[in-house]
């Protein structure tokens, strides 16, 4: 109680931090965070999940960097799917209706369920060949009333 009067008086005791030390820089940094391909799918998933959100783990995938969100062990046979290539991994991944599948050193899966390219834009993996095809957002009455109000 004593420590809010101060405050709320303008009297509570100012110790400036010392900069020695600090940092605005986050401890990961993206250039760290590049998927190593030659591990266990365990290890791949582990990577994927210890990098989910900041900063993201990512590889080269046609020559663009892509970063890979919410990993997660896949224990079944080895699903339909279109394959795709990704540099440095020894097989390809299958994009599935679920996601990218991507394979470890183990022979062992990992599904991929979200990727995000260089400008920003993040899709959901199974939609990954289909990434180019738009639809338009059709708002109802109510949302466009929403909508005028926030311009």
């Amino acid at each position: 109680v004593e420590a809010v009067h101060l405050i709320a008086n303008g009297k509570a005791p100012r110790i400036p931090q010392p900069e020695e030390g600090a940092t605005y820089e986050g401890i990961q940094k993206k250039e760290n965070a590049e998927i190593s391909w030659d591990q266990p799918a365990a290890a791949l998933h582990n990577w994927i999940r210890g990098h989910d959100k900041v900063p993201g783990a990512w590889t080269t995938i046609n020559g663009q960097v892509v970063t890979f969100y919410g990993s997660s062990l896949l224990d079944a046979s080895v699903p339909a799917g279109q394959e795709l290539t990704i540099k440095g991994a020894s097989r390809p991944g299958l994009v599935t209706k679920n996601g990218l599948v991507v394979f470890g050193n183990d022979g062992k899966m990992v599904l991929v369920r979200n990727l995000q390219f260089e400008d920003g834009k993040m899709i959901p993996a199974s939609k990954y060949f289909s990434a180019d095809d738009t639809t338009a957002l059709e708002l109802t009455g109510e949302e466009k009333k929403i909508a005028e109000d926030i311009r």
